[in-house]
Formats: C-alpha cells, structure tokens, sequence
C-alpha cells in the first residue's frame, strides 16, 4: 500500500515523457516539412536551414536531458541507459547533419565516396556474375570517369572482356557441334541453313570463319564416297548395292557432274531391271505369290515408266487374289 503514490507519480512522469516524445517528434517533422519546402524554392541558403534545423532540435534534446534526470532521479537505471543510448544516437545525428548540410552535393559524393565505390563494385560482380555485359561495362566506366577509380575501372574492364571472350567460344563450339551432327547425317539443308545462323549470331569469332565453305568440303567428300563405291559395287555386278548408291549419289549431283557417270548408271539401272523381271518370272512360277506381288510392287515403283512395268499392274488384281488365298491355307 506504502508504493502505491510512487508508482502513481511514475506512471504520470512517464506518460508526460511519451507525450513530450511525441510532441518533439512533430515539431521536427513540421520544421524539416517546412526547411524542405524553403530551400526547394529557392528562398534559402544553407547556413540558415542549418540554423533553423538546430533551432527545431534543441528543444528535442532539452526535453531528452531532462527525462534523462527524471529517470535517474526515479530510480530507473535501465531507462535511464536507454534514455542516455538514445541522446547519443540524436547527438551523433545532429553532428553528422549539422556537418554535412552545408556542403554541395559533389562535396558529399567525395565524403561518401568509400562506400559508393564498394556499392558499384558489387553491383559490377553482380552483373558479370549473370553475364550482362553491357551493364557492368557502363558501371566501370561510372567507376572511372566518376568517381576516379581508373585502377579499378581498368582491372573490371580486363575481367569482363576474358568471361565475355570465354562464354561466347563456349556457345559458338556448342553451336558448331550441333552442326557437325547434322553434317554427319548429312542433312545438307539444315547444315546450310545452321551455319548462316551461326555466323549472323557469332560473326567476330575466329571459329566460324569459312564455315559455309567447310560444309561444302564435307558435302563433296561424301560425294566422292559414294561415287567410289558405286563404281566398285558395279564392277562387281553388285546391282542391288550399285542402285542404292546410285540413288543416294544422284542428290549430289548436277547434270554436268553426272554425265560421266551416265554410261554406267544405264547399265546398272538396266541389269536391276532384268533381275527384278527374272525375279518376278520365277516367283510366279514357283507359285510364290506373295513374293511375286513384292517384286511387282518394286518393279512398278522403281519403274514406273517401262513396258513391264504395265505388264505387272495388269496382273496384279489376279496376282494379290491368290496371295490372299495362299495366306489361308
């Protein structure tokens, strides 16, 4: 019961310290509010902004001092540490402004200039770091024509154009190993066709240089590939080899290109022919229809324009009918 004043007239002095807080706090809203309004239009210089903005503060740090001596006069050592950290904090602030509110803006860029560099220089690792190149590169240049960091602008401008080197071989050989696969399917129509790409895309790299040229180097090493063996699988009477290869080598083949091939080409084509023919006469006389119906599908498909040709396409319905009779037997 004896506590009970005390701890009445406490809670009183420490609501009028909330009050008194509160109550500062808006009268240096209002006259920051008002500074602000002032210098921007013109109507003020520094040294009395300076002047007016201390003006606002000393009552904030009076009224700080006495709650300070309130709380110690309480017994409130805890506050009064509390109220003593914050005095310190608005002291240090009202130092750092009071310093610097008089001075340009280039004048705090040179005083802050420690810390804007250590903020540019991460910024430039995080560009390099996602390969945006073009961004990093206006950053060093902020950093050095700026703030005068030419060492280090120098030093970035050397780790950007090496990772950019590297990263750009790596995609143009990714690239060019796509093309090798289609070269080595030889999909000559895709291979042209990726190879204009990739020197549109990669033009100042040294691995694309004559790359249509080089296509054309393995498009006619096939070519000879495949003439080589044609003439070697008709040397030896190899016809079904021989009309395979010749049918391959003809898509790379011109009309001038081919006609020393022309003489050849006719008698392979006509020993096929007859063989088929022979094959067709045998099968149909064994009375192997179902086989005798392939080999007068094959004759009309390869062909398509000769007299047998028609022969077989006459004898077809028959020729499928006792195929289809033998299947059931």
């Amino acid at each position: 019961m004896g506590q009970g004043p005390t701890t009445g007239r406490s809670e009183v002095s420490r609501r009028r310290v909330s009050l008194g807080a509160i109550l500062g706090a808006g009268w240096y809203g209002v006259l920051l509010i008002v500074s602000g309004l002032v210098s921007a239009s013109g109507e003020m210089d520094r040294g009395t902004m300076v002047m007016l903005l201390l003006a606002g503060l000393a009552p904030i740090a009076v009224f700080q001092g006495l709650a300070m001596s309130r709380a110690g006069a309480e017994g409130g050592s805890g506050r009064g540490r509390v109220l003593e950290q914050r005095m310190h904090e608005l002291t240090c602030a009202m130092e750092r402004m009071t310093s610097e509110a008089g001075l340009s803006e280039g004048a705090k860029r040179v005083l802050h200039r420690r810390e804007e560099r250590e903020l540019l220089r991460r910024a430039i690792e995080q560009d390099i770091a996602d390969q945006d190149w073009d961004a990093a590169m206006v950053l060093v240049r902020e950093l050095a024509e700026r703030f005068g960091y030419r060492s280090d602008a120098e030093e970035f401008r050397s780790r950007i154009e090496r990772a950019r080197a590297q990263t750009l071989d790596q995609r143009v050989v990714e690239a060019l190993a796509e093309l090798e696969e289609l070269v080595r399917r030889r999909q000559w129509t895709e291979a042209y066709a990726d190879a204009a790409r990739i020197m549109r895309l990669y033009p100042e790299s040294h691995r694309v240089d004559r790359l249509r040229e080089r296509i054309d180097q393995a498009r006619m090493a096939v070519r000879r590939e495949l003439e080589q063996r044609f003439r070697a699988a008709a040397e030896r009477e190899q016809v079904d080899e021989a009309m395979e290869l010749l049918r391959e080598l003809d898509a790379y083949l011109t009309p001038a290109e081919a006609e020393p091939l022309r003489a050849l080409a006719a008698e392979v084509i006509a020993k096929s022919r007859e063989n088929l023919g022979v094959r067709f006469k045998l099968m149909v006389q064994d009375h192997q229809w179902m086989e005798a119906v392939n080999a007068a599908e094959r004759i009309m498909r390869e062909f398509p324009n000769t007299r047998m040709a028609q022969e077989v396409l006459e004898m077809m319905p028959a020729l499928r009918e006792k195929a289809g009779a033998a299947e059931k037997r």
